[in-house]
């Protein structure tokens, strides 16, 4: 039997269904399936390696979906059974499968996860010691899949790791050097944290600091549950983020942390209940990551505010490299930079995807909650808070999105086309300043009485879909600049726009 094996590609990850429960939609991650892929992920990293597989460690790990189990069993026998060393780690986050590779000597990891997609989803992300694959390197894993090809049978093993209580302890040691309190071992005594894990498995969180000390009560949806019956586990959803913001509310706590699934991504919200999400999250990791490298580079996803470029330029001192929508393509872009010399501290999406050179360049939404948790025990001690840090960031008054379908089959010519023919219009029309540092899509902003803020209309990375972001320093400017580029999308074939 031969498979059509591209349509699992989803990024630098592989996703389809994989469990019953949706009308109309079927598993394609079928056992058969998903052992293909495992096959082609041991040939692709013996000639990644040049060793053989038989000589090769994995470990592999996997978030609380309810098809994790299934599939994590499938993947763990297909790679020992092509010879080599398994550990199955069991519940593990995303970062903790990538730091195996770091200090547990394995050659290669896999993640079982389908981040915040619905329960019926599932994936697989794969890690070697470099960090997450790149596209080719999923698409080369995928052909040796469709095509059948293994490695030749032999007698590896399986072994039992419990991985993320190490990932713990390191976290911990983070804490207690970072903080440096007179009570070492437990430095966050006096201070209220609470955590939504949203079901998800990042409930090991609230065990790493009640450890140090802190007062955790108030934490939400610490069970791991592959239905997630609460809310979506994405720190990007307004109801997850008024979850956590009521819990540190209703608790009177003096931060709350919030994680996706699998823990590559986190939020915060500040002592009054108030987000520290997409541009503020932004605006307060780079402040913490310009301490150490002044001047450095801060790369973004195109998205980031206005405010958040003068913020990092005028407030920090920093640089501010505006680029590509994708975790990955962030990441690549401060490897990119930083291998010509330039000094990255930090790659960060609005998403909550945050990697900072520090941590291997890894999106690890621990690590970067952590790192926050540290900054406001320093703060403390000089009489500051965690706000203070981004005071001077300026926020839009209005913000919105749309997400516009394209419903050619052909999308990504459409969507191309239809941003090509918008960049020449914006550059026949005086009133519109095409951003001269945008590196996705189109980004045009206006003068005060032309809407006073900008847009910014891409492709999304993945679906047919051409999101149309607007913020706006004045009252009802959004609704001005958006009538702007309405009125010219409305001459445009294949896009459905709203009413």
């Amino acid at each position: 039997m031969t498979h059509s094996f591209s349509k699992f590609k989803s990024g630098t990850d592989i996703r389809g269904v994989a469990s019953e429960g949706v009308a109309g939609e079927h598993v394609t991650l079928t056992d058969e399936v998903v052992e293909r892929m495992a096959h082609g992920f041991a040939l692709w990293s013996s000639e990644k390696l040049c060793r053989p597989v038989s000589e090769l460690t994995f470990a592999v790990g996997r978030d609380c979906r309810i098809s994790g189990e299934r599939i994590a069993g499938v993947v763990t026998r297909a790679l020992a059974s092509s010879g080599a060393r398994v550990y199955d780690c069991g519940l593990s986050s995303t970062p903790a499968m990538f730091m195996t590779t770091v200090d547990m000597g394995c050659d290669a990891s896999v993640q079982i996860t389908a981040s915040h997609h619905p329960f019926n989803r599932n994936g697989l992300k794969f890690f070697t010691r470099d960090g997450g694959l790149d596209h080719k390197d999923i698409e080369a894993i995928l052909l040796y899949a469709e095509h059948n090809d293994r490695p030749a049978v032999g007698d590896g093993t399986i072994e039992p790791l419990d991985y993320m209580a190490r990932y713990m302890e390191h976290l911990r040691d983070i804490i207690r050097r970072g903080v440096n309190a007179d009570d070492y071992d437990r430095p966050l005594i006096g201070f209220h944290i609470v955590v939504d894990a949203g079901n998800g498995v990042g409930g090991f969180y609230e065990q790493v600091l009640c450890s140090l000390g802190a007062d955790t009560a108030g934490s939400v949806c610490m069970q791991p549950d592959g239905m997630f019956p609460n809310h979506i586990p994405n720190p990007e959803d307004e109801q997850a983020m008024q979850s956590i913001c009521h819990a540190v509310r209703d608790s009177h706590a003096d931060l709350g942390v919030i994680f996706d699934t699998d823990v590559d991504r986190g939020g915060a919200v500040d002592a009054s209940g108030n987000e520290i999400n997409r541009n503020r999250l932004v605006a307060l990791a780079a402040a913490m990551a310009l301490e150490d490298a002044p001047g450095g580079t801060i790369v973004t996803d195109s998205i980031t505010s206005a405010g958040v470029k003068t913020f990092i330029e005028d407030h920090l001192g920093g640089v501010h490299y505006r680029y590509r929508r994708g975790y990955k393509n962030i990441i690549n872009k401060a490897l990119e930079l930083t291998a010509q010399g330039q000094q990255v501290p930090l790659a960060i999406e609005t998403s909550g995807h945050a990697a900072m050179k520090e941590n291997y360049f890894l999106d690890d939404g621990a690590y970067l909650c952590t790192k926050i948790i540290i900054k406001l025990a320093q703060l403390r001690r000089q009489g500051r808070t965690l706000e203070s840090l981004t005071e001077d960031l300026a926020e839009p008054v209005e913000s919105e999105e749309l997400r516009l379908k394209i419903t050619d089959e052909d999308f990504r010519s459409t969507g191309e086309r239809v941003i090509r023919e918008l960049s020449a219009y914006a550059e026949s029309d005086p009133q519109w300043h095409i951003a001269p540092d945008n590196r996705e899509g189109i980004r045009v902003s206006f003068d005060k009485d032309s809407g006073d803020g900008w847009f910014l209309l891409r492709l999304s990375v993945h679906d047919p879909i051409l999101p149309l972001n607007i913020e706006s320093d004045a009252a009802g400017g959004v609704a001005v600049i958006r009538e702007k580029v309405l009125s010219f999308l409305r001459t445009q074939d294949g896009i459905e726009l709203p009413a």
